[in-house]
């Protein structure tokens, strides 16, 4: 079986793959990209292409799902967390506790 060759992922492998895909798609990502990361997720949560069968599975693990969208620096700009940083301080240094 070539690289790169999908016969061997589920119906249901193949569709979590392309949502996934779709997001990055939505979030700026490039196709070629978004699609190397959509597989990338499906390989590491379900353990890669599967059989149907019996006694074949393993429990998939949806960490990276949960964790998508979640990553990523302060969601404040950075001069408005700057402000908030000199507020704190003026407020510890007036009241002495700074």
């Amino acid at each position: 079986m070539p690289r790169g060759d999908k016969s061997s992922y589920t119906d249901k492998q193949k569709r979590k793959a392309e949502h996934i895909e779709e997001g990055y798609k939505d979030r700026g990502v490039s196709s070629k990209e978004a699609e190397r990361r959509a597989w990338a997720t499906v390989n590491k949560e379900s353990g890669g292409g599967k059989k149907s069968g019996s006694g074949r599975g393993r429990k998939e693990s949806h960490a990276s799902s949960r964790k998508g969208g979640r990553t990523g620096g302060s969601s404040q700009s950075p001069e408005k967390r700057s402000a908030a940083a000199r507020k704190g301080w003026e407020t510890r240094r007036r009241k002495g506790n700074g």
